[in-house]
């Protein structure tokens, strides 16, 4: 299945300053990509980028198989983009700012009606086509910003910070209209909010520095790995001997990690424990916690080399 979004080698610079370097990655058709990084890591650079506001210094953009340097009109034509301050016209009603926005995405004049009933439809605008924009609440002007991305029915999403200033009420239901978006498209979501991630996102990328530090699932649950947490130090010295065991790694004095080898599941290892004298106090699935990951990667405790995050993208 061809990519969406394609970026090899992307770079931009400044002067001295590299505010994106050497940046890949793909964005696959029905998936929800999450793009994070702390403030400066270059994720507006390499939206503006991808959108065709911004030239890169060096590098290569294909969306939905167009390369966006050699034909750039056609390539954004695929795309859809809400930035993070939606650019609405306060004074003008829906349906008049939504069929402008037909216009300048070159739906003709006789699909424009229809562009723009299925635009409101999908974001839950349908009653609201003769209200002026300006009196709308902020979390209906966040959907008219969001239909005015998807008026030209486009394959490739960019939202940035979608659901940023609204109430929970506002949030769920933002949520819940991007869901249905990423069926029939690819989106690529960027935010600060990490419960957002976890939530919306098939597979997270983080910026640091202009760098790509991380790739890789929202939450990857290591199939093969348990935490164990003994209730008393030197009972993990017990854990090497048992039965579909293949590493321990200390954690702490009461806490390890075992890769299991064979079929062997957590009841069996939790029973063998037991039935060895260890005094279990937890035993969970392994998985990976997207804060702990941001931290660490953004703060320099873990660093993944170039080899490891080409897997990872893969």
């Amino acid at each position: 299945m061809a990519a969406l979004i394609h970026i090899e080698n992307l770079s931009r610079r400044y002067g001295d300053h590299c505010a994106v370097e050497d940046l890949s990655f793909e964005l696959q058709p029905g998936e929800v990509l999450g793009f994070l990084g702390p403030n400066g890591a270059g994720k507006s650079t390499t939206m503006q980028i991808i959108s065709g506001v911004l030239a890169p210094s060096s590098g290569r953009v294909r969306l939905d198989g167009i390369d966006l340097r050699q034909d750039p009109i056609q390539a954004k034509s695929a795309l859809g983009y809400l930035p993070e301050t939606p650019p609405l016209y306060p004074e003008m009603r829906v349906d008049e700012y939504l069929r402008f926005c037909a216009r300048i995405h070159r739906v003709s004049a006789a699909d424009s009606d229809h562009a723009v009933a299925r635009a409101k439809a999908r974001c839950g605008l349908s009653p609201m086509g003769s209200r002026v924009i300006g009196n709308l609440s902020k979390g209906y002007q966040q959907r008219v910003g969001i239909a005015q991305t998807i008026i030209h029915n486009p394959r490739i999403i960019i939202l940035d910070e979608p659901t940023s200033g609204l109430d929970p009420n506002q949030v769920r239901e933002i949520r819940s209209l991007i869901r249905d978006l990423a069926e029939a498209c690819g989106v690529l979501l960027s935010t600060h909010i990490l419960p957002e991630v976890q939530s919306l996102c098939d597979r997270v990328l983080i910026l640091h520095q202009g760098r790509l530090v991380y790739s890789g699932p929202v939450s990857q649950r290591q199939q093969n790995r348990l935490l164990v947490t003994l209730g008393t130090d030197g009972d993990g010295a017990l854990l090497a001997d048992l039965p579909g065991v293949s590493a321990v790694e200390p954690l702490d004095p009461r806490q390890f990690r075992l890769t299991l080898a064979g079929s062997h599941g957590p009841a069996e290892i939790a029973e063998a424990i037991v039935r060895l004298g260890g005094r279990l106090c937890e035993l969970r699935g392994d998985q990976d916690d997207l804060e702990r990951i941001f931290s660490q990667v953004t703060l320099g405790q873990i660093a993944f080399d170039q080899a490891t995050l080409a897997e990872r993208i893969q």
